[in-house]
């Protein structure tokens, strides 16, 4: 599954380039926050100014898309990256609507008479 990160910075990496992202879980949104990351092909590092505190997971990609939009407030790069192993942020991010998926497919399955019923026992025959 394809990860869009968004910086609000002038992150500049050519298409194709591995990158190792370093991100943490933000206890208020439960969503993942980016401290940190490294164009593997050049060594360049982009890294936040506050240091991180808690759990923060890495995991490694390979730039999709990027675009970088310049000039006044509103500066901020969009990188399109496809991961390349299984990172724990984004099992995180995979499993997120699982259970609401789950929940789905059982009220369905209930609908069409679900597959977790006793089968219906046939009478006995006499002759």
């Amino acid at each position: 599954m394809d990860r869009l990160l968004v910086f609000t910075a002038q992150v500049a990496i050519a298409h194709g380039h591995r990158v190792e992202v370093t991100e943490q879980v933000d206890p208020l949104t439960d969503e993942p926050v980016v401290l940190a990351l490294v164009d593997l092909d050049t060594g360049i590092r982009y890294r936040c100014a506050e240091e991180p505190g808690g759990d923060v997971s890495r995991w490694i990609g390979r730039v999709l898309e990027c675009t970088v939009t310049i000039g006044g407030a509103g500066a901020h790069t969009s990188l399109l990256v496809d991961p390349l192993g299984p990172g724990t942020t984004g099992a995180k991010l995979a499993l997120r609507g699982a259970d609401e998926a789950a929940d789905a497919a059982k009220a369905e399955a209930d609908r069409w008479g679900g597959a977790d019923r006793p089968p219906v026992e046939e009478p006995e025959r006499f002759w």
